[in-house]
């Protein structure tokens, strides 16, 4: 319970195509624009003693180059995916906003009971991801961890992290190539910084 472990959490870069509702029923790759935040994100330094990843492309691509470059153990976290938006998936957000604006703007005011069609609970998306954190910890203590993960996961790891109910996730942005970093220790589990999006200036 005394070893210190880190884990950094860093959003996938722009897929092809922009802006779209993605959860785990679309999975575009990586854009020539999101590879190159990917690596301007991570610069140089491979401070990791492992890297896990979502098993959706638009992460496991990246997660699986860096991992070769700095000859890091790959783990791919079937619980990291995103959030599924059921109806939503593939749709842009201003596309909703105007064909559904009262459902949109509900959504917003209200992700819990206000979710698409067929969407993913938002509770029990909470509870997958928390429970793919507390493990990694478990099984990398002392450690430094790097999870190439989604925009919604980062959301559900900060409010496990911080108590915050799901209901408020969606207050908090997280931009493409943002690194998120927790700190695990005897006094339990910290946020360090949020949406940072260049490794090199940073001290482990």
């Amino acid at each position: 319970m005394g070893e210190t472990t880190l884990i950094d959490f860093i959003r996938h870069g722009e897929p092809e195509g922009g802006r779209l509702y993605r959860g785990s029923g679309v999975d575009d790759p990586l854009s020539g624009k999101g590879w190159a935040q990917m690596w301007a994100a991570v610069g140089e330094r491979a401070p990791w003693t492992a890297v896990l990843s979502s098993p959706l492309v638009r992460c496991r691509a990246f997660a699986e180059a860096l991992a070769e470059r700095h000859r890091l153990p790959l783990e791919l976290e079937p619980r990291f995916r995103e959030v599924g938006f059921g109806a939503w998936e593939g749709r842009r957000p201003e596309e909703i906003e105007r064909d559904m604006p009262e459902a949109y703007a509900a959504f917003y005011a209200d992700p819990v009971h206000a979710r698409p069609a067929g969407a993913e609970p938002l509770d029990a998306f909470g509870a997958r991801v928390a429970a793919a954190l507390e493990e990694a910890l478990a099984r990398h203590a002392g450690g430094h961890l790097l999870v190439v993960a989604h925009a919604g996961v980062i959301r559900a790891a900060l409010g496990f992290v911080l108590g915050a109910a799901p209901a408020a996730w969606y207050r908090v942005r997280v931009d493409n190539a943002g690194i998120t970093r927790f700190r695990h220790d005897r006094l339990g589990i910290r946020l360090e910084f949020h949406n940072r999006h260049r490794l090199d200036s940073l001290v482990p």
